[in-house]
């Protein structure tokens, strides 16, 4: 299972999203999740409507390939129309493992056809998950209980989609409970499943016990 970090690897909440927190997630091995909107004509890391101090794209990607690692992004679209400037950017960098997800419907389509790597939606509040065919992998959510089954899991991959689980404290949700239903699934070993947490340390010691 691949260990994405939540926002960064933040150990305080103020380091959400910021440079600090993508560093260390980096330098520790561990695929990373953010948020990207605009703002004042170029790409900016924020998940609420931004500052003007918000931290660049291009500062994220920087601090990314300097790494020198093959880890997976998950870009988390804020706002619509960013396809254009997000596919500069990532084409500058020559970054190719990410994925883009949480657009509005119309927009997701925009991002398939302009060729990004996209991954549809899923939970219990939206259990068919759309443009399914046209997306290289799930994003798999749990708003409200632990739905997650290892059948669904596992039709994905069948599918050749990769999967990735959020965890449930992203909800303010206990997870540990969630944790144990995963680990006993056959699929926590698989590559093409990824969690993401805001304990990325804790999730890569407690799946590798």
């Amino acid at each position: 299972m691949i260990i994405l970090s939540h926002r960064g690897y933040w150990k305080l909440p103020e380091e959400k999203n910021t440079n600090k927190a993508f560093k260390r997630s980096f330098s520790l091995d561990y695929g990373t999740e953010t948020d990207i909107r605009d703002h004042a004509g170029g790409l900016v890391i924020s998940h609420d409507p931004s500052q003007k101090e918000a931290m660049s794209v291009e500062s994220l990607f920087l601090t990314y390939t300097s790494q020198g690692k093959k880890l997976p992004l998950a870009l988390n679209i804020k706002a619509d129309g960013l396809q254009k400037l997000l596919l500069a950017a990532l084409s500058k960098y020559n970054i190719n493992d990410y994925f883009v997800f949480d657009m509005s419907v119309p927009d997701m389509l925009e991002y398939i056809n302009s060729g990004l790597k996209v991954f549809t939606r899923q939970s219990e509040l939206e259990f068919t998950p759309v443009l399914y065919e046209k997306s290289q992998g799930v994003w798999i959510d749990s708003f409200i209980s632990n739905w997650i089954d290892e059948a669904t899991i596992k039709s994905h991959i069948d599918n050749e989609k990769q999967v990735c689980i959020v965890s449930p404290e992203l909800h303010k949700r206990p997870f540990k409970e969630e944790w144990y239903r995963l680990k006993r699934m056959s699929i926590t070993g698989n590559p093409e499943v990824m969690l993401c947490t805001d304990y990325p340390e804790q999730a890569r010691s407690f799946f590798n016990e």
